[in-house]
């Protein structure tokens, strides 16, 4: 079995950047919000861009519907995700959902879940999914992209941690929106975090 799960207690944070450009608004919004976490908590950073997937290829209807072993950027991504208690999407808002290398990194979920020795939903259920984003419109209009990413959460078990929601369009915008600064100096770290137990979320 591929294995990287952290200890029971160790809390590692990994940041999936799924931005079409760096440091946006919503890259820099996570980063703030991450500066709150204490230091005893692990923090990965992963950019989508440098480990492009291939197309996803459905094939759970093919043959046993088995996929084969975890290669390349796939299986860096794979265990990078097992290998974290809380996982933070942190996707801009584009077109209402998700960017697209986010929802490929999804699909992609599909093949592991068939894929050898993965275990992958039972070894994610009990973690925590958190997303940020950003947008320049109305805040309602980024309710298909919470709506997903919670919808992904039930399915595999985990807790929601819920959206931190910055505003802006040109790259620095969120640094005027106050609103989303002051939630972001407590999003990761509120009510019941103590930086080692897993139960603050719900």
């Amino acid at each position: 079995m591929i294995s990287n799960d952290p200890a029971p207690t160790d809390r590692q944070f990994l940041f999936v950047l799924g931005s079409a450009r760096s440091d946006g608004n919503t890259e820099q919004l996570a980063r703030l919000a991450a500066e709150r976490l204490p230091a005893s908590v692990g923090q990965r950073w992963l950019r989508l861009t440098d480990l492009p997937l291939e197309p996803f290829d459905d094939i759970r209807h093919t043959g046993d519907g088995t996929y084969p072993e975890l290669t390349g950027n796939s299986r860096e991504l794979f265990e990078a995700t097992v290998g974290a208690t809380d996982l933070v999407i942190v996707s801009p808002l584009y077109w209402y959902t998700l960017s697209t290398s986010v929802k490929l990194y999804l699909d992609h979920w599909s093949g592991w879940f068939r894929a050898p020795g993965t275990d992958f939903r039972a070894r994610m259920k009990d973690r925590t999914l958190w997303g940020v984003t950003s947008h320049s419109g109305n805040p309602s209009d980024a309710d298909p992209l919470i709506g997903t990413l919670r919808l992904t959460g039930d399915y595999m078990g985990m807790h929601w941690g819920g959206v931190l929601l910055g505003t802006g369009g040109r790259p620095g915008d969120v640094q005027r929106d106050e609103l989303a600064l002051a939630e972001a100096e407590t999003f990761f770290t509120g009510t019941g975090f103590t930086g080692t137990s897993l139960t603050g979320a719900s």
